[in-house]
């Protein structure tokens, strides 16, 4: 049992040294940010099934962003010095990401284009503007943790 549950152990690792990498920490902001959305009541009406999809287009892209840095840093390794083959497999894992990205956009924008939902969210914001203020907040705290402006340089 042991070698089973250090095997999570190893997944946990790979995955706070994911959060250390600027990409990553962008998709996971933008994630909670559509979440956030999400959760508030009224605004949008999704089925079990198109939470789903949402959700499935989400890990994803984080999942591809995870494997373009296990890309990279295995290519720097491999090839230390600068070669146009390891920059093209940097390239080719970057485009990936993108597909995925672009994949997840035409999702969410098919799932959430819902006029009245923006209609209803903007009579919310006008009706009680101190709600946005948590938005706003929270979007400085989300900037401070993607740019890692919490390190000391």
């Amino acid at each position: 049992m042991r070698p089973f549950l250090r095997s999570f152990r190893y997944a946990a690792r790979g995955l706070a040294l994911c959060l250390r990498e600027r990409n990553f920490r962008i998709h996971l902001v933008i994630s909670a940010y559509m979440y956030a959305f999400l959760a508030v009541p009224g605004w949008f009406v999704l089925t079990r099934g198109e939470w789903a999809v949402l959700i499935v287009a989400n890990a994803l892209v984080l999942a591809a962003e995870a494997l373009n840095t296990a890309i990279e840093a295995a290519v720097d390794v491999a090839c230390p010095d600068v070669h146009p083959l390891a920059a093209r497999a940097k390239d080719i894992a970057a485009g990936a990401v993108l597909l995925c990205c672009v994949g997840a956009v035409a999702v969410g924008a098919v799932l959430l284009w819902q006029p009245a939902a923006f209609g209803t969210m903007w009579l919310f914001v006008q009706e009680s503007p101190w709600v946005a203020a948590p938005f706003g907040l929270s979007l400085g705290v989300a900037l401070w943790f993607v740019f890692g402006l919490w390190r000391k340089k």
